[in-house]
């Protein structure tokens, strides 16, 4: 049997937890630090099957069956290894490895690529730390609050202004391997080799395994004619686009923390990880990819974007949200965070510490929806072309998102924004009286005192009415009446007053109720169950089925409330859990 290459298999590992996989086929809930759900080997009732993604194992307590995400897909998708792996690896968004001529002379370069890199990253770090004639690259460091520790976590460098590490390793490496990786490129003028990074820090670039596969360099001193910041080109192994600036350390925090800062370079990754902010990567000065943020959605469920507090930070943020949005999920969130103008998250976290900067981010993160509509509205005047053109805009971002849930919801969120801003016609319009005959004196204080009560406070007058007119048949049927919820503060202290009494007496009047009189008087006016009332007597069969549609009607809208509220909640945290609960009360509410 032919074997995949140990890298390989290693990097879709490190790019599926076990949870990811496991709840394609199980449903997994959270406990502590583990996953449990109901086991996929055996018909159980009581769920003894758990997946613990820091150790990167399954295990079934009913079966005793154990093992790795490649061992869970062949046993329950019946599958051989190698057909497993094919599955995963496309669950990954990595290429099939199809061990043809080219995947072999592509594992050959790996191996070669990979080992020019070490030695490069160990010769140039070790140079930054023992090298007595780079004082100047120190003091840099120094000045940026960067310690000896950071230096290190990060295997940063430093190359001289005239190396010649390419000599040492042509004794190793041919000059075609050399060049392909993007460490040096060639002077036509000179002929010569020349360093790309010469007279420069040095950031290494890891893929999701922790290799190193490119770098980031600035320069220490000022200079009109260098570019304060570069990257390495774009190699046979690194995609701008696919890598994020330490990815392969934050990721092992999303065990213990469901979101990541992203940040837009790398001395702000080392800044926040100097204050123990760790749970941070940066793009690589790139517009943000789809490829990066459904990377960072395998492992987290909030992406916090944290750009610098200028134009040009502003202007990549929303760049990064309208690309962004596209792939939101009702379980995950994509927020936006903008610092105090001319700060960056490094200076700011440098100045405030961790406490201030999470505090800060608590108080002033701005869902991505949030951010977006705010943007527009800025750029919109009050007249009907400026706000069509705007209601216009928020539509059609709304319609590029693919779940079809979250574009729903963003879409009503955008919507009901909008309408509080548009001018109120028709269905809003109060109705003007005044060119109609004056009314009578009493029927127009009727009608405005009237219409300041809600239709629910109508509902509850029904309600207390027929309880206070009741009162015997209301103490037998105590049961029907007991659990009832009211929502208005004065009706819901009138309710409980009749409640405690109708239980605690034998023999009970309306006397002994003690309410206050001017209230009474209100409930008799206006609860519109004495227009059904009538003036004829009814049974108490009807009696109790009127206080029935009653409660019913109050039940309905303690279910509206609660889907108002729910919906108000998803629209701002797109969570799945609130999503899960809406979508199970507007079953209910179905049902009523």
């Amino acid at each position: 049997m032919m074997k995949y290459p140990k890298e390989y298999l290693d990097e879709i590992k490190t790019r599926l937890k076990v949870s990811i996989v496991v709840s394609k086929f199980v449903s997994l809930k959270k406990r502590g630090k583990e996953f449990v759900g109901l086991s996929p080997f055996k018909n159980e009732k009581t769920p003894s099957f758990t997946v613990n993604d820091e150790k990167e194992f399954y295990h079934c307590f009913a079966t005793s069956e154990h093992g790795n995400i490649f061992d869970f897909v062949m046993k329950t998708q019946n599958l051989r290894f190698g057909e497993a792996v094919k599955y995963l690896a496309n669950m990954a968004g990595m290429q099939p490895y199809m061990f043809t001529k080219q995947d072999e002379e592509r594992e050959k370069k790996w191996k070669e690529y990979s080992l020019i890199f070490n030695q490069y990253v160990e010769f140039y770090h070790d140079e930054l730390i023992k090298n007595e004639n780079h004082d100047k690259a120190r003091k840099y460091l120094k000045d940026r609050n960067i310690t000896k520790d950071q230096v290190k976590k990060f295997s940063i460098g430093y190359v001289e202004k005239n190396p010649n590490f390419f000599e040492k390793l042509k004794n190793d490496f041919s000059e075609e391997a050399l060049m392909e990786t993007g460490l040096f490129y060639y002077d036509e003028k000179k002929k010569i080799y020349v360093e790309r990074f010469k007279g420069r820090l040095i950031f290494p670039i890891n893929n999701i395994s922790g290799q190193p596969i490119a770098f980031g360099g600035r320069i220490i001193e000022k200079s009109d004619y260098l570019a304060k910041y570069i990257n390495s080109p774009e190699t046979y192994f690194f995609k701008k686009g696919s890598n994020l600036y330490n990815l392969d350390q934050a990721r092992k925090l999303s065990n213990k923390l469901d979101y990541i800062f992203l940040v837009e370079g790398y001395m702000d990754v080392v800044g926040l990880a100097k204050n123990n902010i760790e749970n941070v990567v940066a793009n690589l000065g790139t517009s943000l990819t789809d490829k990066q943020i459904l990377t960072l959605n395998q492992f987290f469920d909030d992406i916090i974007i944290c750009f610098d507090g200028d134009e040009s930070g502003y202007k990549a943020a929303l760049r990064a949200a309208e690309n962004s949005i596209i792939h939101l999920k009702p379980e995950k969130q994509i927020s936006f965070l903008f610092l105090p103008d001319k700060e960056d998250p490094d200076s700011f976290v440098n100045k405030n510490g961790k406490d201030y900067f999470l505090d800060f981010v608590k108080q002033n993160k701005l869902l991505i929806h949030e951010f977006i509509f705010m943007h527009y509205k800025k750029q919109t005047r009050n007249n009907p072309s400026s706000m069509a053109i705007f209601d216009k805009k928020l539509r059609s971002i709304a319609r590029t998102i693919k779940d079809e849930y979250i574009k729903k919801y963003v879409l009503e969120y955008f919507l009901d924004k909008i309408s509080d801003l548009a001018p109120h016609t028709n269905l809003n319009k109060k109705i003007d009286y005044s060119k109609k005959t004056k009314s009578l004196e009493t029927t127009k204080k009727y009608f405005n005192e009237s219409k300041s009560l809600s239709a629910i406070e109508l509902k509850e007058f029904s309600l207390l009415y027929l309880l206070m007119n009741n009162l015997d048949l209301m103490k037998e049927n105590l049961h029907l009446i007991e659990n009832v919820n009211l929502f208005t503060e004065v009706n819901k202290q009138i309710f409980s007053k009749i409640i405690s009494k109708l239980k605690s007496s034998d023999k009970i009047i309306f006397k002994d109720l003690e309410i206050d009189e001017q209230l009474i008087e209100k409930i008799n006016k206006f609860a519109p169950i004495k227009y059904i009332l009538g003036k004829k007597n009814k049974n108490d069969y009807e009696i109790i089925g009127l206080l029935d549609d009653i409660n019913l009607d109050l039940k309905s809208y303690n279910l509206e409330l609660r889907i108002q509220e729910l919906e108000s909640k998803f629209s701002k945290d797109l969570s799945e859990t609130t999503f899960n609960e809406l979508k199970e009360l507007k079953k209910k509410q179905n049902i009523n």
